[in-house]
């Protein structure tokens, strides 16, 4: 690939839409710098944020090739692949339970608005590229399908079992998930704003670079979850247990995780200023300072609230060696 040709391409669309080096870069959670880079030619974007920057600049994916096609070109291009094994949709035929709904094609690169999914059995399908603002996958079993770059805005996962799926530079605003089963998932590069987490069951789940403004995550635990580079700000936590969580390089500044409970967890260099866990239980948690031990991390360790919290000895000597506030705090 052409890599100024890309870069080029970066800035004519990132102008057309009257839109800073710096704009851009907030919108990818990334810095201004990486984004100059990309114009200069000096790097490349990887494929999911590719996706992204098809979105944002509301462009199609292959504006970004070195042979630009044709909007006719384009349409054919997009069809939907039906291009599966044969064998395998053989052997899933007779091993299918009879009366089971099955889906046997792949709907990557699809309009599929407010479509009905209910109750289907799709496992290891493609939903890429797809539009599928609104529509209901209450109770089917998705287990190992990809939403790559997907607009699932609104979209119904209530009871769904997503096991194994992928969700990469996707749209998931406002979507439902209560109850659903995201074991092993990835959710990379996401906008989840205002997305509901219910009951839902997470475990070794990985949410990576994604905006969880607004998410609201209720009565539920989190077992072996990893939290990465994720703003986490305006994210709502309600009665939720932490088990061997890793909060890394994430943004929870101001965050209220009052009355829950945190065991073996991690905070590896996220931001915690102001943020309060008061009346909540800590066993085996770890603080690793988003930067030196300087003046200023002490200070910001000491906007961080912990009136009536419960934590072991360990957890407790570590807080006070950074000049955490402690004395409201009781031993487990």
């Amino acid at each position: 690939m052409d890599i100024k040709m890309l870069g080029g391409k970066i800035t004519k669309a990132r102008k057309e839409k009257n839109m800073s080096q710096s704009q851009l870069a907030q919108l990818l959670f990334i810095s201004p710098q990486a984004v100059g880079k990309w114009e200069r030619g000096e790097s490349i974007p990887d494929i999911v944020t590719i996706n992204q920057l098809a979105e944002i600049f509301d462009v199609d994916l292959n504006y970004f090739s070195e042979n630009f096609r044709s909007a006719a070109s384009e349409t054919s291009s997009k069809g939907i692949d039906n291009s599966y094994d044969d064998t395998e949709q053989a052997e899933q035929e007779a091993t299918r339970p009879p009366g089971e709904r099955e889906m046997l094609i792949n709907f990557s690169g699809s309009s599929l608005s407010e479509s009905d999914f209910v109750g289907v059995t799709a496992r290891k399908r493609k939903f890429n590229g797809s539009a599928l603002q609104g529509s209901d996958f209450a109770g089917a079993d998705l287990t190992g399908s990809s939403f790559i770059g997907s607009d699932i805005r609104g979209a119904n996962f209530g009871g769904t079992n997503l096991t194994s799926s992928s969700f990469m530079g996707s749209d998931i605003r406002d979507a439902n998930f209560d109850g659903t089963n995201l074991t092993d998932c990835t959710l990379s590069a996401n906008d989840l704003t205002e997305a509901c987490f219910n009951k839902t069951i997470l475990l070794r789940t990985v949410f990576s670079t994604s905006g969880l403004t607004g998410a609201r995550f209720v009565d539920t635990e989190l077992i072996d979850v990893k939290l990465t580079k994720t703003d986490l700000t305006k994210t709502v936590f309600e009665n939720c247990t932490f088990k061997g969580v890793d909060f890394k390089y994430s943004d929870m500044r101001g965050v209220c995780l009052d009355g829950q409970a945190f065991i073996g967890v991690k905070f590896d260099k996220t931001a915690l200023n102001e943020a309060t866990f008061n009346g909540s239980t800590l066993r085996n948690v770890s603080f690793r300072p988003t930067f030196a031990l300087t003046n200023k991390y002490y200070r910001a360790i000491k906007t961080i609230c912990f009136d009536g919290a419960m934590m072991d000895k360990l957890t407790y000597a570590e807080l006070k060696g950074m000049g955490a506030e402690l004395s409201k705090v009781t031993f487990l």
